[in-house]
């Protein structure tokens, strides 16, 4: 009952003309940024940060949320039409869904695909509802020695399911570590790594390092490369699913939906490896393997079921923990900031509206994609032939924009420039950016947290062994480690992430 009467708050707030229109507003831009390939949300929500200064807190989160689970929809239209993912988690989507399109099959492709993930957002959003209470009221046992272990886990978990070289993804987290550390030490007063720059006495602003680095790198990357693009708009018809295509279907959705769902709470999980994730199960409890790569629909229904479920999800450790699980959470993180809400267990009872009004939004969210995706496949088509030397002046101006008025200083777009080079070089160098991102949120936070467990407990470090909570985290830490270094585990990541390139 008490979570019926949650999901009622959440519901009223969540459905006032204001927020319906957010919600509306972010689901519609997260397709179109779906459906254009090379800009994903990450930098989407990166370059929408300063816009939200203006917005009610509860309208900015439903807005960027949005555009988070409504690019997983907008990266299969592409996948399918196109053979081009919009958004890195449909990147299976292409085995499957674009032959489908080739044979003929497109509408089927894409209606799989919608309903796919509207069952697992809708489901996702169920379990994000009936475990978040569950997992707050435990975070609430959490101390400082527990939560420095939690952040520990969840910059490990990130380093051994980031893109490519471990050494390079530990590197990646270090850098973000230091970067974060720029700025007047609160406890002494001390200005640490300013240079007497008075900009960066008050720390480095967490938009000017995501748009940096996620929003202009991307833009350079984008410019180097030119794609053919094979549209097979035209052959799209027919968005029903034969009786024995939804026999084929639906449980491969409901093997992705699970399993996209227990990923996206994971550190370092998300959208992305849950699709990957998908794909690789349904192949293996196919009873037909060999059609996989030649048309086969669980190909489409698993990995985009998955992918939808692994975004929701990973909502949890943010809303109950404080802790990103991505990259794009640890932008969540950074609005909430931005509007002054301490992220953690205690949004729940301190601004309950909020918290549950992001729930009940996603389920409002799901509906809207699915009204928005089949209907308007021509206009998602037509996006695609806008040329990307006319999207790019347009998005770095509006980059400028929103950087400058962060501050009113232009020294944030000059800032912004010289991540967006150190960005660009770590893209040439094949080290991912979304670990240095978690290390520069989590840093300060850890940093807070050691200062305190170490004063509560008069400098003795088995403060850390000593709690329960606090061993646990670090044992599963040390066997994250211990995966990292077994040659089976290795073999296997690095097959994973050679399919995705």
């Amino acid at each position: 009952m008490e979570l019926l009467s949650n999901l009622l708050v959440g519901f009223e707030t969540a459905l006032t003309l204001q927020n319906i229109f957010y919600c509306f507003f972010g689901v519609f831009i997260g397709t179109a940024i779906g459906v254009l390939p090379g800009l994903g949300p990450i930098a989407t929500i990166a370059m929408l940060l300063p816009a939200t200064y203006g917005l009610p807190p509860i309208a900015a989160l439903i807005m960027l949320a949005g555009i988070y689970y409504g690019a997983q929809y907008g990266g299969s239209t592409t996948a399918i039409l196109v053979n081009l993912p919009g958004e890195a988690s449909s990147v299976v989507t292409c085995l499957d869904g674009h032959e489908m399109a080739k044979q003929g099959r497109a509408g089927t492709a894409l209606a799989t695909a919608a309903l796919a993930s509207f069952f697992a957002g809708t489901v996702s959003t169920l379990v994000l509802a009936a475990f978040a209470p569950v997992l707050t009221e435990f975070a609430l046992e959490f101390g400082p020695a527990d939560y420095f272990s939690l952040m520990v886990l969840g910059l490990i978990g990130a380093v051994v399911l980031a893109h490519g070289s471990v050494i390079k993804a530990v590197a990646m987290i270090f850098t973000g570590l230091l970067i974060g550390m720029v700025g007047t030490d609160v406890n002494t007063g001390v200005a640490r790594f300013a240079f007497d720059i008075p900009e960066l006495m008050d720390r480095i602003d967490f938009v000017t390092i995501s748009m940096g680095m996620f929003g202009f790198a991307e833009i350079i990357k984008n410019l180097e490369h030119k794609t053919d693009r094979e549209i097979l708009a035209a052959k799209v018809k027919g968005f029903f699913l034969s009786k024995t295509e939804f026999k084929r279907a639906a449980p491969a959705t409901a093997r992705g939906t699970i399993l996209g769902s227990i990923l996206g709470v994971l550190p370092g999980g998300g959208a992305t490896l849950a699709a990957f994730a998908a794909y690789s199960l349904e192949k293996k409890v196919s009873k037909t393997p060999q059609e996989f790569g030649k048309g086969a629909i669980e190909g489409v229904a698993g990995p985009e079921s998955a992918n939808n479920a692994g975004a929701q999800t990973s909502f949890i450790p943010l809303l109950t923990l404080g802790i990103p699980s991505n990259a794009v959470m640890a932008l969540m993180i950074g609005a909430m900031m931005i509007h002054d809400i301490q992220p953690g267990p205690m949004v729940m009872s301190s601004n309950p509206t909020l918290f549950w009004g992001l729930i009940a939004s996603m389920w409002i969210g799901n509906l809207l994609l699915v009204i928005l995706n089949l209907p308007l496949i021509g206009l998602w088509v037509k996006m695609l032939s806008i040329p990307y030397r006319i999207l790019f002046p347009a998005i770095l101006v509006f980059c400028c924009i929103g950087l400058f008025s962060t501050n009113n200083n232009t020294f944030e777009i000059y800032a912004a420039v010289v991540f967006a080079v150190l960005g660009y070089f770590f893209i040439k160098m094949k080290c991912e950016t979304a670990p240095l991102l978690l290390g520069f949120v989590l840093g300060p936070m850890m940093e807070e947290n050691f200062r305190r467990a170490m004063s509560i407990s008069r400098g003795n470090f088995a403060v850390f062994v000593e709690r329960p909570i606090s061993l646990v985290l670090l044992l599963l830490s040390a066997g994250l480690l211990l995966l990292v270094i077994a040659p089976g585990f290795r073999k296997t990541r690095e097959a994973a992430f050679q399919e995705e390139d």
